[in-house]
C-alpha cells in the first residue's frame, strides 16, 4: 500500500509540473505593449525621415506630435508618410490641411523688392541704426527694397537674411534717416504701438497685418513647429489659425504692444477664412541681430 501511495503521489506531482510548464509559456507569450515614444524622440525621427514638401509637425499640449500634410501629399508620398508615422506609435496624430503649404511671397504683382512683394514686420534699432524685419525668403530674392510698386522710393538695403532653417531678414533704412515710426499699421486708419517682444502661449489671441490682405486675427495653435516647404525646411515656428495670402510674407504677428512673429507661410486665404499660417518667432530674430523693437 505504501509503495502504491508513493507512486500515486509521484504521478500527481508530475501532472502538476506539466500543467505549470504549460501555463508559464502561455503567460510569457502575451504581447508586451512597447513604451510610448517621447515627443522629442518622435520629432527627431520625423526630422530624419520626413522631408516631403507640404508636411509639417509640432508638439501638442498633451505631449502628442501632430503631423500635418497638404493637398500635394498624395499617392506614394502619402503612403510613405503614413508608414513613417505609424512606426512611431500612438504618440503621433495625422492631420490633412486644406490647400497647399506655401511661402507668402508673390511675383508679378505690386513689388517692393526685385519681382516680389512682401510686408514689413517690425521696426528695430541698434547702435544708432534703424532697420526693419521681414521674412528671410523675401530677403533672399532682393537686396534693395522700395516703398512703392514703381521702385521709385527706396526705403532700405538688405543687411542679412536667413532662409531656410530660419525665415527672417534685416533691412537697413538709409543712413541718416529720421527715426521711423515703431507702430504696426492696422489697415483701418489706425496704428498699434509696439514696445516689447515675447513668445505667445498656446491659445493666445493674436493679430496679423500684411500688405495684401490687411488685418486679421486668430489664435496660437502650436509652438516650435517644423514645416517642409518645397525649397527648404523651417524649424521653431509658431502655428496659428490666422489667415494670410501671398505678399503678406514678413508681416507682423502681434497682440497689444507685444511683437510675436514674422509671417512665413501656410495654407488657405482670407477670402474664405481658414487654413493655417506659420510665423518665425521674433525673439529669435532680435537675438540673432542684436536689435530691439521700438
Amino acid at each position: 500500500m505504501r509503495s502504491s501511495t508513493i507512486r500515486r503521489s509521484a504521478v500527481a506531482l508530475a501532472a502538476t509540473a506539466l500543467v505549470a510548464a504549460a501555463v508559464v509559456p502561455a503567460a510569457q507569450a502575451e504581447p508586451v505593449k512597447p513604451p510610448r515614444l517621447s515627443a522629442a524622440a518622435i520629432s527627431s525621427a520625423l526630422a530624419k525621415d520626413v522631408t516631403t514638401p507640404g508636411t509639417a509637425w509640432q508638439t501638442e499640449p498633451d505631449g502628442t506630435v501632430l503631423v500635418s500634410y497638404d493637398s500635394t501629399v498624395t499617392g506614394a508620398k502619402l503612403s510613405e508618410l503614413t508608414a513613417a508615422t505609424r512606426r512611431l506609435g500612438e504618440g503621433v496624430k495625422l492631420e490633412k490641411l486644406s490647400g497647399k503649404l506655401q511661402k507668402y511671397v508673390t511675383g508679378g504683382e505690386g513689388t517692393w523688392g526685385g519681382e516680389y512683394k512682401c510686408s514689413v514686420g517690425f521696426n528695430v534699432y541698434a547702435k544708432g541704426r534703424y532697420s526693419f524685419l521681414t521674412a528671410g525668403h523675401c530677403g533672399n530674392v532682393a537686396k534693395t527694397w522700395y516703398a512703392n510698386p514703381e521702385h521709385s522710393v527706396k526705403i532700405g538695403t538688405l543687411r542679412s537674411s536667413s532662409y531656410p532653417g530660419n525665415d527672417y531678414a534685416l533691412v537697413d533704412y538709409p543712413v541718416g534717416v529720421k527715426k521711423p515710426g515703431g507702430s504696426v499699421y492696422l489697415y483701418n486708419g489706425k496704428s498699434q504701438d509696439i514696445t516689447r517682444a515675447t513668445t505667445p502661449a498656446f491659445g493666445t489671441y493674436v493679430y496679423r497685418a500684411g500688405v495684401t490682405s490687411g488685418l486679421h486675427s486668430g489664435t496660437v495653435r502650436g509652438l516650435n513647429a517644423t514645416v517642409n516647404y518645397g525649397d527648404g525646411r523651417i524649424t521653431g515656428l509658431i502655428r496659428t489659425s490666422v489667415c494670410a495670402e501671398p505678399g503678406d510674407s514678413g508681416g507682423p504677428l502681434f497682440s497689444g504692444r507685444s511683437a510675436y512673429g514674422l509671417t512665413s507661410g501656410g495654407t488657405g486665404d482670407c477670402k474664405t477664412p481658414g487654413g493655417v499660417t506659420y510665423f518665425q518667432p521674433v525673439t529669435e530674430v532680435l537675438a540673432a541681430y542684436g536689435v530691439v523693437v521700438y
